[in-house]
């Protein structure tokens, strides 16, 4: 065991007796469930009769991304257990609303346990999962360790290393080896994921393609689109999706530059976090604007509409003429802009787009998406004004977007391929059918 990891083990063992109490404050801020609590120590397991496959994803991005090979996972082995674990309630909802009703039968949700060596070991033992795929980062030293203990080939899903995660690793780097070593193989996102990934010691590493780019297109639930299209009628719509302070005093800026030209236009401001709801209306102070999470819809004269609500911006992206991804005009490193592609909106991008460079870099190359640069309300404006002016401007980016992103539709069955060839033999002493190359 490399020194970081005995160090990180034994704070962890130190901190568990506490660890109930840092629980019940997350509880008290809306981030836990106090039915589930049990979960976060490793308890509540019901393992499923048969072979079991364990899915770890951390939170509503990588469980997004991760539906699609569930559906996979499904179609190709009937009769495979599946366990999902996730960290955030947001990420359990999210299930909640999307998993289809077909795999509600298949797939047991369960909270990750934290990462103490009891509460995994208590996890691993009781659940006796046959194969598991951790999403993206997901690297907790003592639930690695403890797998590879007992002998449970695991696939990094999705993973994602930038150069500097990658830096930092190189500052310890026994414990990366010993990580990555426990690894039977590594599906990276990119050529460059995969070298870095390769550098920490990982053994068997291949860039497959990123699989958020498979995720299904947001919902929208037909008859609250249908009322917001009725209200709007054909009035220009903006779109900040998932912004973040200081993004949307720039989309107020700019509606203020763009409304001599466009009358009627509609800016819609969608915050990545629904509770800055009330903060925003008193930003707007003097727009003449409405509130979603009241139940108000745009009426004529309303020339702001606040979509402070969960869960529903796929309605927003399917009513925009434009859509600015939140989290790139401000050094956040940028939202997910594969959702605006996959629904035919024309795709705005600030400078900011760390979190997504690969695809971003994609996008723009395709013309898929117009990059905003500077990050200031005047080239905010301009890059809008480029598209509501133009629709055939605006048709172009879209199907230049949704055509970027189309080959990723295979690497569901591909992943789901993977995790099943390291299942052992099934009842009948066969494997399961052929499943795609990984």
């Amino acid at each position: 065991m490399s020194l970081a990891a005995w160090a990180w083990r034994c704070g962890a063992t130190l901190a568990a007796p506490v660890l109930p109490l840092w629980l019940r404050h997350r509880l008290r801020r809306g981030k836990e469930l106090a039915a589930r609590l049990p979960e976060r120590r490793g308890l509540n397991a019901a393992r499923p009769p048969g072979r079991l496959i364990w899915l770890h994803a951390a939170s509503i991005g990588e469980t997004l991304s991760l539906l699609p090979v569930l559906e996979a996972l499904a179609a190709l082995a009937p009769t495979v257990g599946i366990l999902l674990t996730t960290g955030t309630v947001t990420s359990a909802a999210l299930l909640e609303r999307r998993l289809p009703p077909a795999l509600r039968q298949r797939v047991t949700h369960r909270f990750a346990p934290l990462d103490v060596p009891g509460w995994v070991a208590r996890f691993l033992d009781a659940w006796r999962p046959d194969a598991a795929g951790l999403v993206e980062s997901e690297l907790w030293p003592n639930l690695i360790r403890a797998a590879r203990a007992r002998r449970l080939p695991l696939v990094l899903i999705n993973g994602r290393l930038s150069a500097r995660s990658a830096a930092r690793w190189r500052l310890a780097p026994a414990l990366g080896r010993e990580l990555m070593g426990a690894f039977t193989l590594v599906l990276a996102q990119s050529p460059a994921d995969a070298v870095r990934f390769a550098g920490l010691g990982a053994r068997r590493v291949r860039a497959l393609g990123n699989l958020k780019e498979a995720a299904p297109p947001l919902p929208a639930d037909p008859a609250a689109l249908a009322a917001l299209q009725a209200a709007v009628g054909t009035r220009p719509v903006l779109l900040g999706a998932a912004t973040h302070p200081g993004e949307e005093a720039m989309l107020l800026a700019a509606h203020r530059l763009l409304a001599p030209d466009f009358p009627g236009l509609l800016t819609i401001l969608a915050p990545r976090h629904p509770e800055r709801g009330p903060g925003l209306e008193a930003e707007a102070a003097g727009f003449p604007l409405a509130r979603r999470s009241i139940g108000a819809l745009p009426g004529p004269e309303t020339a702001l509409y606040i979509a402070d609500t969960l869960g529903e911006l796929g309605l927003f992206y399917r009513l925009a003429h434009v859509a600015l991804v939140g989290g790139s005009l401000v050094p956040h490193g940028g939202q997910n802009p594969l959702e605006p592609a996959r629904l035919g909106c024309p795709i705005l991008l600030g400078p900011h787009t760390a979190n997504f460079a690969d695809i971003a870099a994609r996008l723009i190359a395709a013309g898929g998406a117009r990059r905003v640069e500077p990050a200031e309300p005047g080239a905010l404006a301009g890059a809008v004004h480029a598209v509501l002016s133009n629709p055939d401007h605006g048709r172009n980016l879209a199907e230049a977007a949704a055509a970027a992103v189309a080959p990723a539709a295979t690497l569901p069955d591909q992943v789901a391929g993977a995790l099943l060839r390291l299942l052992p033999p099934g009842p009948d002493g066969d494997k399961e059918p052929s499943t795609p190359d990984a």
